[in-house]
């Protein structure tokens, strides 16, 4: 049975699988999104990452006067137009919260004018599918307005703007003037047929303008970034680089697109040599923590491997003269690049040069955590790198690595919440496939550890928190299932009563968050033991659990409600 490995270093800091992509990302993927309507995909079809508001506390008269920023000339521009705002009951939600941007900040400006822009876009898409045309229309004007903002406010701060962006922003304005001119006709036509194809028309402009708004947004971040990188190479002194790696970190918590474009455009070459340099120490956990969150996409670990990353990533965890947040930051780095759910980091042909290295430094790392934070960087590039190379288990096995990881979870100092059990489950599930393995198990009290991994349990509630639990159990009943070949571990995991805790699992849909997973995982460890202590189960539960085929008694639980009858 294979056990998944889910996490990404996006996942491990945030303790979240739905908040990693921001608003970049959605805006860049706008021009794709906005498919035609009607016959097309809606542009919701496609899941955006970064359609979540975020409010920050702020002075309520402050923040109204920066909404005013972005939200008068819209206003005006509706009432200029005849067209007043519609006392429907959605009506409220069409004022959109986004601060204004910082003066002279050219990023901001386009990440919170875009975002707005791409939320209009999508809202409109939404209307028009419901054949709403005087919000269509209405919005429509507005959209216009923001893009017309955009443009002159950006060309104001960047004060020279390439040939290519004057034709996309030219382009890009003549589709808004038109959405709006057709989409006011449609307001005047009553005829079904009519309005039919006019709406057909309407959906291939809104379609064609999302894309010249991401090209343009693409292009303007691209000269940004390009600034920024510029920036990194050039200065010495120590505060520029800080506010400059700062910048890219920033962007880099925009989503995936924006980190293709910081890795095209050099940026991991720029924070690899930030990292070689002594005087720049103070700054390698920004740095390396810019450069986990880069290496979420292709072009970064490619980027990576180029520049022999893996030997600086290799040279700054065995080096002791470094703090244990730099060590840190690098393991966060070490478990992007190996996640086993990427496929373009299998590839990474230069890691098993310095693989031996690099292990035998995280292991030492888990055992001398002073944090949680830190205890869960190191063992989640761990996990991944058992799942990288098969010689890493080997690895672990002769630096005594199971020891210390179930020495550790005694420690709430360093292992306090599911997912660092996760971590720690996934690494002995993985080493269990290796016949030694049993003996230090049972020597360090280790199926203990595993019978109470099987009930771990949310405190939060969170739907995060829930999944971390689900894996956690799976992959102990994995564990306790590949360990029980060895009669002695089986014969010590009757005597704890893992069998009745199994049964448990498999008959009360409740104990295992009704997780198909747990159930399959949980099955398969009950049939391994009782093959050893048959006399350990009732007539009823090896007649339903056991005795049928794994599908058959699937089916059965998995259809069973809360009782044990």
């Amino acid at each position: 049975m294979e056990v998944e490995q889910t996490w990404t270093i996006w996942m491990l800091r945030e303790g979240d699988d739905e908040g990693h992509g921001h608003c970049g990302q959605a805006l860049l993927q706008i021009g794709i999104n906005m498919m035609a309507l009607p016959g097309g995909r809606h542009l919701d079809s496609i899941p955006l990452p970064g359609q979540r508001l975020h409010l920050m506390p702020a002075d309520s008269v402050q923040r109204w006067m920066e909404d005013l920023k972005l939200m008068t000339e819209c206003e005006c521009m509706c009432v200029l137009q005849a067209k007043p705002i519609s006392p429907e009951e959605d009506a409220q939600s069409d004022l959109i919260l986004a601060g204004g941007p910082g003066p002279g900040d050219p990023l901001q400006l386009l990440l919170k004018r875009g975002w707005v822009i791409s939320t209009e876009l999508r809202r409109i898409a939404q209307k028009l599918a419901q054949d709403r045309w005087a919000r269509v229309h209405s919005m429509s004007v507005r959209l216009t307005c923001h893009a017309r903002s955009m443009v002159s406010e950006y060309s104001a701060i960047s004060r020279s703007s390439s040939q290519e962006m004057g034709q996309i922003e030219k382009l890009l304005m003549e589709k808004c003037l038109e959405l709006s001119a057709v989409t006011e006709r449609c307001l005047q036509v009553e005829n079904e047929h009519v309005l039919k194809s006019m709406k057909a028309c309407v959906s291939e402009t809104l379609s064609t303008l999302g894309q010249h708004f991401g090209q343009l947004l693409e292009l303007a971040l691209t000269r940004e970034v390009q600034a920024l990188v510029r920036k990194i190479n050039a200065s010495d002194n120590i505060y520029t680089m800080e506010s400059t790696t700062g910048n890219l970190f920033s962007l880099t918590q925009e989503g995936a697109p924006l980190c293709r474009i910081i890795a095209k455009e050099g940026g991991v070459v720029a924070l690899f040599k930030v990292c070689r340099q002594d005087s720049f120490r103070c700054l390698y956990p920004q740095a390396l923590r810019t450069l986990a969150s880069i290496c979420c996409v292709e072009e970064g670990v490619h980027q990576l491997e180029k520049v022999d990353g893996v030997l600086c990533l290799a040279d700054i965890l065995t080096d002791d003269s470094h703090s244990e947040a730099t060590r840190a930051e690098a393991a966060a780095v070490v478990a992007q690049v190996t996640s086993p759910h990427l496929p373009f980091t299998q590839h990474l042909g230069s890691f098993l040069e310095s693989m031996e290295e690099i292990v035998t430094a995280l292991v030492k790392l888990c055992q001398e955590a002073s944090s949680g934070e830190v205890f869960l960087l190191a063992s989640a590039a761990l996990a991944n790198i058992t799942f990288f190379d098969t010689m890493a288990c080997e690895m672990l096995l002769q630096l005594n690595a199971i020891r210390v990881l179930l020495e550790a979870c005694s420690d709430k100092q360093r292992v306090d919440t599911p997912y660092t059990r996760d971590q720690i489950v996934t690494i002995l599930a993985n080493m269990s496939v290796l016949e030694q393995c049993a003996s230090d198990i049972i020597q360090e009290n280790g199926v203990q550890l595993i019978m109470g991994m099987l009930s771990e349990k949310p405190r939060s509630g969170t739907p995060a928190e829930v999944a971390a639990c689900e894996r956690v159990q799976q992959k102990a009943a994995v564990t306790l299932a590949r360990l029980s070949r060895d009669p002695a571990v089986a014969r010590e995991a009757v005597r704890l009563s893992c069998m009745s805790r199994l049964i448990e699992l498999c008959r009360s849909p409740s104990e295992r968050n009704s997780s198909d997973a747990v159930l399959v995982a949980c099955l398969a460890a009950l049939r391994r033991l009782a093959g050893v202590c048959p006399e350990g189960l009732l007539d009823s539960d090896f007649q339903q659990l056991v005795q049928p085929r794994l599908v058959d008694s699937f089916l059965l639980c998995s259809n069973m409600e809360e009782s044990f009858v």
